[in-house]
Formats: C-alpha cells, sequence, structure tokens
C-alpha cells in the first residue's frame, strides 16, 4: 500500500512572497540568510488546505556583530499572520545547537521544500550534521514530543484529527531511527514505507491522511482505535539500546566554518 502524500504544498507565488520576506529580513537586520525552508505540515507532506507555512532560517551577522562585549539576541522571528509563520537562528546557535546533536535542525536539513540556500556554505554544513547526529539524543526527542502530543490532544472520544499526525510521525521516527541508527526522513511518506508493514495500520494511516487533506485543520472525529492502540503499544514498549556518539574531532570543523562564513560575509 503507497501512502500518498505531497498535496497542498508550495506554490511558485507563495515561494516568491517568502523570498520576498527573506530579503526584508536581511535589509531590516542587516543579516545575510544562508538557508531557509519549510518546517511544518507542508514540509512532512500532509498539510490541510488551510494549512499556514512554517518557515525556518538560518542567517549570519557581519563580523563586528560577534566582537561585543554583551551577547546580542540570537533569534529573528516575524509577527505570525494568517499565513505565514517566520523564524530564524543565528549562525553561531545553530552551529551549536548542532554539536549538541539538535534534532530539529537537523530535521530542517532535509526539507523537501528549500526556499533559499547557500550551496558551498550549506553542503559543508550537511556533511558535518551525519557526525553529530546522536541515535540516543533523537529518540528521547521524538519519544518525548509523541508522548507530550498524546496526552494533550488525543484522550478524548472527539478528537483534533491532524494531532494523530503529530503523534505518529515522532513515533515513526523513533522506528527509524532504532532500525537504523541514523537520522529520520522529514517525509512522512518515506518514514511510513520504512517502518510500517502492518496492513490494518497502513489503511487507517492512509484513510486518515485523506481526510485530513481534503479538510481544515480544526477537523474532529472519532477516536481511531487502531492507531491508539499502536501509539499506546510504541509509547510503553521496551528500548532498544542504541550507541552513543560524538565526533569530537569535528569540533574544531563546526569553529573553521564559523569562522569563514563570518568572515566571507564582508566579501559578499
Amino acid at each position: 500500500m503507497e501512502i500518498k502524500t505531497g498535496l497542498h504544498g508550495v506554490d511558485e507565488a507563495m515561494r516568491e512572497r517568502v523570498r520576498g520576506v527573506l530579503k526584508e529580513i536581511e535589509a531590516e537586520h542587516d543579516v545575510r540568510v544562508l538557508f531557509a525552508c519549510e518546517s511544518g505540515s507542508r514540509g512532512w507532506g500532509f498539510a490541510s488546505p488551510d494549512s499556514d507555512y512554517d518557515v525556518r532560517f538560518l542567517y549570519v551577522h557581519k563580523p563586528e556583530w560577534y566582537l561585543r562585549v554583551e551577547a546580542s539576541r540570537d533569534v529573528i522571528e516575524k509577527p505570525i499572520d494568517d499565513e505565514l509563520d517566520v523564524c530564524g537562528w543565528e549562525w553561531r546557535k545553530a552551529l551549536g545547537l548542532l554539536k549538541r546533536a539538535n534534532p530539529t535542525l537537523i530535521d530542517w536539513l532535509d526539507s523537501p521544500v528549500v526556499y533559499r540556500q547557500e550551496s558551498n556554505v550549506m553542503a559543508r554544513l550537511n556533511t558535518l550534521s551525519g557526525r553529530f547526529f546522536s541515535a540516543d539524543r533523537a529518540r528521547w526527542h521524538y519519544k518525548a514530543m509523541a508522548a507530550k502530543n498524546f496526552r494533550q490532544y488525543l484522550q478524548e472520544e472527539e478528537v483534533r484529527l491532524k494531532k494523530y499526525f503529530y503523534v505518529l510521525r515522532p513515533l515513526l521516527a523513533v522506528r527509524w531511527i532504532e532500525e537504523r541508527n541514523g537520522a529520520p526522513p522529514m517525509r512522512f511518506d518515506q518514514l511510513v514505507r520504512g517502518t510500517v508493514s502492518d496492513t490494518r495500520l497502513l489503511r487507517d494511516i492512509e484513510e486518515l491522511l485523506t481526510i485530513k487533506q481534503r479538510s481544515g485543520e480544526a477537523q474532529y472525529g472519532s477516536r481511531r482505535e487502531v492507531l491508539h492502540a499502536f501509539i499506546e503499544a510504541e509509547l510503553t514498549r521496551d528500548e532498544i539500546l542504541l550507541p552513543a556518539a560524538h565526533d569530537k574531532s569535528a569540533d574544531a570543523l563546526l569553529d573553521r566554518l564559523l569562522f569563514e562564513t563570518v568572515m566571507n560575509v564582508e566579501n559578499e
């Protein structure tokens, strides 16, 4: 059974709008955007017709910003409107998070919807990301996310249907990590193909996906017992022992990437 995702992606008109917002951010904050992607349901592949656009980006300041006694704010956020949710991390912050194996940043790097990227810089970052991935930390991150969403949103007889995907995706990510000891893909259909073989579960996921892609974000429906049983079993099953990983020899490469990226801002 093939799980069909990808409806309600990002058309060219919205891509142009996002690129315009990124240019405004660069001018307003005197920064350079190195990478921008879609991080939400449109990147995961299960957007509803009225899903918003979750734009996440990485940016770098000019060298003098890094030579201040007091540290400055390292996040840029635009006010959220009905369509756009735009937020970015400063480059040093991003590299520090990668050093600590932050699963969210690693997830962004696999987004199928990229609005902008500086190819040379991002190629180096992507090469380094695999050396800092921690299977144990990522599994903890995704399982905690699934447990929290399950407790908050899926305990009633009538539930908000989209919330199933905010539990299923991280649980399937946990399965992927345990079976492959590697970073899970952002795309939901890839996760399903790589981790689910039970035909009843596949059928229920496909049915729910069809409902979500045809209805609004606020659509409610009856609790789905097949999915509910799978979620409860995954949250309570014994964990597989995973190897610890941190390639300390790569730390200096992050420092070098930070230095060269910042110093090259002046030459752009």
